[in-house]
Formats: structure tokens, sequence, C-alpha cells
């Protein structure tokens, strides 16, 4: 699976930028603020419509153009495939493959499928769960077209519901039609619960793995899927859950008339990481803490292989120049065998990394 080609028009600080890519390593450097990350934005957007670092298509446009163009040539499962994708100010996307109309995300990810992999991604341990969440919605988004239409009606429900609760006083009519809300929240929520819990457990295997390799063998990591307490078996029938989570929603209504606010369900969710038993996000150090990060996206790319037979495409975004020399020997150990694209700064070694094109980006452009 590899991106071959790529055309950006009024993407960010993209004018108009075609390039063509090498299907092993593609090196981009420059100095900040050039266009180097919104370059790989392109590519995981085209690859699920979805932006790994704002969630309002809208800035995805340049300041001056009222509207974004994105075309990528792709190789995957022995075809090639044309994905363009139209955002206009004001109006809804369009998106197609090979010509015909794209419904959601889910059909860019039978097509692409991408891991990114950010300095900020180095705190995921230590940030709070809703950053974990992201990082679960983000691969499972692309491998589960069900799981993305699943997360859109419940980001959809929990909005409605949330509105229902804030203007209740005002409206009391309004809390009529909260059990209808509360019955379908429980449905789909115990779907997203149980793509969760079936991802974490194939997650923490091969990061169990990547960890005890990376930390020289001297370091376990655990990973712990955590939702809804009443959610006895996560791995469970969905009728199942669906049920646990309506006796949770009954046990929590006076609680969330009185606060206004939606107290139960699969949005509060998270994956507790240990390391030798402690809990890592307050007890291990900072090395520790970069490590078990590593091993997530690194699992996350086995998955993602398992699932579909190929690599996905690898993103790292200026993470080496983040990591000791031996984090950085073992990333780049790990990597080959798919496309990836790295970005690092000017001063950073280019003939420390993999071999493949280079290319020099300054404000937007590729010299």
């Amino acid at each position: 699976m590899q991106i071959d080609r790529l055309l950006l028009e009024g993407f960010r600080n993209y004018d108009s930028q075609q390039l063509t890519f090498d299907g092993s390593c593609n090196v981009i450097y420059g100095e900040n603020a050039q266009g180097k990350t919104n370059l790989l934005e392109a590519i995981v957007y085209l690859s699920c419509g979805r932006s790994p670092r704002t969630h309002a298509d809208r800035e995805l446009i340049g300041f001056d153009r009222d509207r974004a163009r994105l075309v990528g040539h792709i190789q995957a499962r022995e075809r090639e495939f044309e994905t363009e994708i139209l955002l206009n100010r004001g109006r809804r996307r369009k998106m197609t493959v090979n010509g015909v109309a794209a419904k959601n995300g889910g059909d860019l990810s039978q097509v692409l499928h991408t891991v990114f992999f950010s300095p900020e991604d180095l705190f995921l341990i230590r940030e709070g769960a809703a950053a974990r969440r992201r990082f679960m919605d983000m691969s499972l988004c692309q491998l589960r077209p069900r799981y993305a239409e699943a997360l859109a009606e419940y980001g959809r429900l929990y909005e409605h519901k949330t509105r229902i609760l804030r203007d209740s006083d005002e409206y009391p009519q309004l809390l009529d039609t909260l059990p209808d809300f509360n019955h379908r929240l429980c449905q789909v929520g115990a779907v997203l619960i149980s793509y969760r819990a079936r991802y974490v457990q194939a997650l923490a295997v091969h990061a169990q793995r990547a960890h005890w390799e990376c930390s020289g063998e001297r370091e376990e990591l655990a990973l712990t899927y955590q939702t809804v307490k009443t959610v006895e078996d996560p791995l469970g029938p969905v009728q199942d859950i669906a049920g646990a989570l309506e006796e949770h929603q009954a046990r929590h209504y006076q609680a969330e008339l009185a606060s206004r606010l939606c107290l139960s369900g699969p949005h509060k969710d998270d994956i507790a990481v240990t390391v030798n038993g402690l809990e890592a996000r307050h007890f291990c150090s900072q090395g520790q803490v970069r490590t078990a990060a590593l091993s997530l996206k690194l699992a996350d790319r086995e998955i993602h292989k398992n699932a579909i037979g190929e690599y996905p495409v690898m993103l790292l975004d200026d993470v080496l120049s983040e990591l000791d020399p031996r984090r950085q020997e073992y990333v780049l150990n790990r990597i080959a065998g798919g496309q990836v694209f790295i970005t690092c700064c000017e001063n950073d070694r280019l003939d420390a990394l993999l071999s493949g094109r280079v290319y020099h980006i300054r404000e937007g452009r590729v010299l």
C-alpha cells in the first residue's frame, strides 16, 4: 500500500503543488511552519476524511481561498485508485474514489490506511483519557467502516442529549424526548465498546512485544480497556453491553439532570497503561513513557497490516529528533517494509535516515 502522487490546491499553506513519492522512504525537511506537517495531514485526510490536528474542515482551507482540493493516486491490493476531496467554505465536502462518490470516511479507508505519529503523541500516555480515545478512534475509523458510522451517530446523539439537559429548566417538555435518545445512545455506544475492546486486546499483544524489545527486555507493558463499570464483559454480545449501559444510565439519571451533563457512556472510555505493574501516567519516567507511546503506534501499524494484508503508510512528523539514538534506531528498523514519510528540520542528519527521496519544503512549496 502506497501513495504515488499527491496534488494539493488551496490546502493549508499550499497554493498548488504536485508531488511524486518513493515507494519506500520519503524524507521531508525544512524549517518550522513551512508546511511539512500540512503535507502529512493531507495524506491522513485522504485515508479517512479526518484530520489528526483539527475537527473543523474549514481550517484546512487556505486563509485567502474559498476551496481546497486534494487528489491522491494510490496503490493498494494490487490495484490503482484515485481519491479526490473537494472542500468548500459553507458547503459540504465532496469525496470520490475512482470517480464514484464516497459517502463517508469509511469509503476512503477501504483504499488507504495511515498511521500518523507526531511529537505530541509522545505524551499520549501522560495526557487525559480524551487523547487515548482519539488514538483508538483514528485507527478504528480506518479499520472498520461500521465503527466510523457508529462514532458519527454517537456524536450527534450526544450533542442532542447535552442540549436537552442544558435547556430542560427553560423547556421542561424536552425531557419527554430523553428516553428515546438514551435508548439509542446505549445501542450505538455498545457497538463502540465492542470494537474498542477487541482493538485494545490486539493492541496489547503487539505493544507488549514492542516495548519489551525497545526497553532491552527489561520492561513489561500492559494495556487494559476501561469503560462503563456496569459492562462486565466488553468482549461479550453487543446486546448485553447495551443492557449494561442502560442500567448505568438509569443509576445516573438524577445526577445528569442536576449537572446537565451526560455522565454515562463510552465517551468517557480510556486505556490504562502500566509498565512493570506501575501506572505509567503517574509513576513512570519520561523515557518509559516515550517507549510506551512508541510501542502503541508501532502496535497500531501491525494491527493494520494484519487486517488488510499490507503495511499502512507510516507518517513520522518530526518524531525522530525527539528520541535518543537507541529509540531512533529501533523505530527505523521496525518500520522497514512499507512506505514511510519522515519530516525533520534542516539541521537533522538526513544520511542517518532510510534511503529514498528527499524533499525540501519552504513556504508551502517543494524546492
